[in-house]
């Protein structure tokens, strides 16, 4: 058996067995199986697929690369979330504390930005001194201290999967339902949690464009956990639109403070509010993911979300004084604003192409070892269904890359879609996705 017949097979379409799947993955792991040679063998499972088995198969690998954390001696259901990435998707940040000050352990690891997606790991990171990088006895003491913890896959966490998270972002190969339920179980299912709740996002500025791709991706999932005996439930949520109004590190950890200090950002908030229900609920302290949209609504506005979200900054060595004084956090060196040339209504915001403007402007990555500048990003002014008259500031870009600015506002301004004629954006909260089917999702926040 050698690497190059692996390849072939899986290009040809065949069905792998666990013991090729094996060979390849450890064989990768132990720098047997080089980058390019995991490079063809992604292409190949992204053009001609895995089957469920092989899918269970590849995750079982990945995640039994490393450690395994046991949490049973800390008291709870301990409940995660996962999206499956967005533009402007920084619900974690807000709804880990949030469901944490409900009662329910959180222990929570994050990945960094993919293709155009940003990444919580990169989010907390823009906090001067906060750590992601706690070894497992930390993390342990950490969630059984406070009820919550927020780290990055650490080299005993499915180190396989480690290894390919980078590879997979510049190969091109994001999009595969395989590799993405692969990658985010093994790390889910390896970190220590009785449940989980699901984001799987749809639209435009999503890994999975079409509909029926996410929920498929969405069914694999919720199969796998279950199979693995954690119960898992998703949501399908549109990402026709950046979510809230920051796009960029640092600028959506000052959107998530002013959420959690009372501001209401609409569709932020609902989908924090209908996954931080459904964790709740699974964590049983709700008998309803209604009831526990309401304890959550009940515990932000007492100022406890922000009180957990401050006592995780401190317990994982953040500068507090900055989620307490943003603005003494340092300045982009360029501003500009992107202005509307007519008068209508905000009809469309390329998520997609504003991912894009983000890593042009420093807030994600190129390459794998580029370094990404926390402040740069895009902070929206208008969302879809606005009204905006001719000269209304419709988005502010923030960079520290005076040559990129004119490509970058030409391009933010393409990207803003203004109508004469009024328009809704689309329904937020799609569906419901567990082991019996998919629902439609008419509960109200």
């Amino acid at each position: 058996m050698n690497p190059t017949e692996i390849i072939r097979k899986k290009r040809s379409g065949d069905k792998l067995n666990r013991t090729e799947i094996e060979f390849f993955i450890q064989g990768y792991i132990n720098d047997k199986v080089a980058d390019y040679q995991m490079s063809a063998f992604l292409m190949a499972v992204y053009f001609q697929k895995m089957d469920f088995e092989e899918t269970t198969t590849f995750t079982d690998i990945m995640l039994n690369s490393g450690v395994v954390v046991d949490l049973s001696e800390i008291p709870g259901i301990k409940v995660d979330k996962h999206s499956t990435g967005g533009v402007g998707d920084k619900v974690s940040l807000i709804l880990a504390p949030m469901v944490a000050a409900c009662g329910v352990p959180v222990p929570m690891i994050s990945g960094r930005g993919l293709g155009h997606t940003g990444g919580t790991l990169d989010k907390l990171e823009s906090i001067p001194g906060f750590r992601t990088d706690l070894s497992l006895d930390e993390y342990k003491k950490v969630i059984a201290e406070i009820g919550i913890v927020m780290i990055g896959q650490t080299a005993e966490i499915a180190p396989a999967d480690k290894k390919m998270y980078a590879l997979r972002d510049v190969t091109g190969t994001v999009e595969s339902i395989p590799l993405i339920s692969g990658s985010i179980m093994s790390k889910k299912l390896a970190e220590g949690i009785d449940a989980l709740v699901l984001d799987v996002k749809t639209g435009r500025g999503a890994f999975m464009q079409s509909e029926a791709d996410a929920i498929e991706l969405a069914k694999t999932l919720i199969a796998v956990g279950n199979k693995f005996g954690k119960k898992t439930i998703g949501f399908l949520t549109d990402m026709s639109q950046p979510l809230g109004y920051a796009v960029g590190n640092w600028l959506e950890v000052v959107e998530c403070i002013e959420c959690m200090q009372g501001k209401n950002v609409p569709d932020l908030m609902e989908v924090t509010y209908v996954l931080g229900g459904a964790m709740v609920m699974l964590g049983g302290k709700a008998g309803t993911i209604e009831e526990g949209i309401s304890k959550c609504k009940d515990i932000l506005q007492a100022g406890k979300a922000m009180d957990k979200f401050n006592e995780l900054v401190r317990r994982q060595g953040g500068d507090i004084s900055f989620i307490t004084n943003p603005e003494k956090y340092p300045k982009s060196k360029y501003t500009i604003g992107v202005k509307s040339t007519s008068k209508g209504y905000i009809h469309n915001i390329d998520a997609l192409e504003v991912g894009f403007i983000g890593i042009m402007l420093g807030a994600g990555r190129m390459k794998v070892d580029d370094i990404i500048d926390p402040k740069a990003g895009i902070r929206l002014m208008k969302k879809v269904g606005d009204s905006v008259k001719a000269d209304d500031t419709l988005a502010i870009i923030q960079t520290d890359k005076k040559e990129i600015l004119e490509t970058a506002a030409n391009r933010l301004e393409k990207a803003i879609c203004v109508a004469t004629e009024p328009c809704a954006p689309s329904p937020l909260i799609r569906a419901m996705i567990n082991e019996k089917g998919v629902f439609p999702w008419h509960g109200c926040v």
